[in-house]
């Protein structure tokens, strides 16, 4: 059975005050994919991902979600979303649970109340995320690690088609981070959420997505990871003295 496209970006560009920032970017995203985007600081990947969102127009170009221009798409309940400076925004009298509860809001509405079917998707993304045996906790007292899987379920809450993932990593410890990108695989394998990640570790990005997408300011190369390990595109991405070892998994 062949899989539709759920995201479509062509040739969008976009600039700021004179400074282009993106360049004639097309490529496609297949429902159930897993994309890692990567790139140098400066490369566009975080604007990309915000006019994926709808949160910027570019100055040229398209992008649609599922046949539809981003600007006209209503349902944007079902893309989750967890922006880089997530998991720094700590500090604020939550706990765990009102977190994830304050994900919901994108499906419900400001002014609904919560019915038997939202509260019982609160609960799958806490059970699935892991993060239910401290619900009544205050965000600010958990690990890195484990506020990262808070925002994840409440990006779930909302029972997302498509998660959009800017550099989930940062702050977080290295064995933080192994079972995280094990969780999002499990996430992608078994309830088939399509996942667009932002990544500056080449060897994550080499291991666990299923396809690369190499940006900076134009689209480098989009293809296996196999495909995007090469001392050519590497150059082209971060110049000729880039040196990166990848581990064996």
């Amino acid at each position: 059975m062949t899989k539709k496209n759920c995201i479509e970006v062509m040739e969008v560009s976009m600039s700021f005050n004179g400074t282009t920032v993106l360049e004639n970017i097309t490529f496609s995203v297949e429902e159930g994919e897993y994309l890692g985007i990567i790139g140098p600081n400066g490369g566009g990947k975080t604007t990309l991902f915000k006019i994926i969102l709808g949160l910027m127009s570019p100055t040229g170009g398209e992008v649609r979600i599922y046949g539809e221009p981003v600007q006209r798409f209503r349902k944007r309940h079902i893309i989750g979303y967890v922006p880089q400076r997530a998991i720094s925004e700590i500090y604020f009298p939550a706990t765990v649970e009102e977190v994830v509860r304050s994900g919901r809001t994108a499906r419900m509405g400001l002014l609904k109340m919560f019915s038997r079917a939202d509260r019982e998707a609160v609960e799958k993304a806490m059970d699935i995320t892991e993060v239910a045996a401290f619900r009544g906790k205050l965000i600010g007292h958990l690990s890195s690690g484990e506020r990262q899987r808070v925002f994840i379920a409440r990006a779930l809450a909302s029972e997302p088609r498509i998660l959009i993932l800017d550099e989930p990593d940062v702050g977080v410890d290295v064995t933080s981070q192994e079972k995280f990108y094990s969780f999002i695989e499990d996430l992608n394998s078994k309830f088939g959420i399509t996942v667009l990640l932002i990544s500056h570790d080449i060897d994550v990005v080499a291991h666990q997505v299923k396809s690369v997408l190499c940006l900076n300011k134009r689209l480098v190369c989009h293809g296996s990871p196999k495909k995007f390990i090469s001392e050519e595109y590497m150059q082209e991405l971060y110049g000729k003295k880039v040196k990166f070892i990848l581990h064996g998994h």
